[in-house]
């Protein structure tokens, strides 16, 4: 079941349309460009964007104190692994070296692992079968840089969109873009 594992990058982080009240964090795999969006909630979300921000908050958020804690006791955080996708859920390890050589893995929300990951500056990886069942190509959503706005798409490219998210099954963005593409034909 598992194979191969692929470097993913955090390149994106905004509010989330489809949940609001939470975030839409984009994951992408560095290789294909492939991109993986997950939606996390607002403390997650506040606890990553603070660190890529290079912000310092007047006290330690609770990934801090987790990060702090795991300096004190000499265990480095070595890398992330969103090792599977359980009914729409992303599960994930935290692989962990303590200053002796011994390895742990301690088993993680995805999000969480990543607001980690940004803390250590380690790598998050991902398998194979993991960007394929969750993965969009980059091309299919910021053709154009147009940076993902459907506002921004012609009607022919919105129906190009529309069978290619429909391809992959996701009726949630099928239904906002052929509202769209209605509204566009009606106007």
């Amino acid at each position: 079941m598992y194979d191969t594992k692929k470097e993913l990058a955090v390149v994106a982080l905004s509010t989330s349309e489809s949940n609001p009240g939470n975030y839409a964090l984009i994951l992408e795999e560095t290789e294909t460009r492939r991109r993986i969006p997950m939606i996390i909630g607002a403390a997650e979300a506040q606890a990553i964007a603070i660190t890529m921000e290079q912000m310092k908050p007047a006290r330690p958020l609770t990934h801090d104190l987790f990060k702090n804690t795991l300096a004190a006791l000499e265990v480095e955080l070595v890398e992330v692994l969103i090792h599977s996708l359980v009914d729409q859920i992303f599960h994930a390890s935290l692989l962990l070296k303590k200053n002796d050589g011994t390895q742990l893995t301690i088993d993680s929300r995805a999000s969480d692992a990543i607001a980690m990951a940004v803390r250590f500056n380690a790598p998050i990886y991902t398998f194979q079968f993991v960007v394929e069942e969750a993965g969009i190509l980059a091309d299919v959503f910021f053709a154009n840089n147009k940076k993902g706005s459907l506002a921004e798409y012609s009607l022919p490219e919105l129906e190009e969109l529309l069978e290619r998210v429909l391809a992959k099954e996701d009726y949630e963005s099928a239904a906002r873009i052929r509202d769209l593409i209605e509204r566009r034909r009606n106007v």
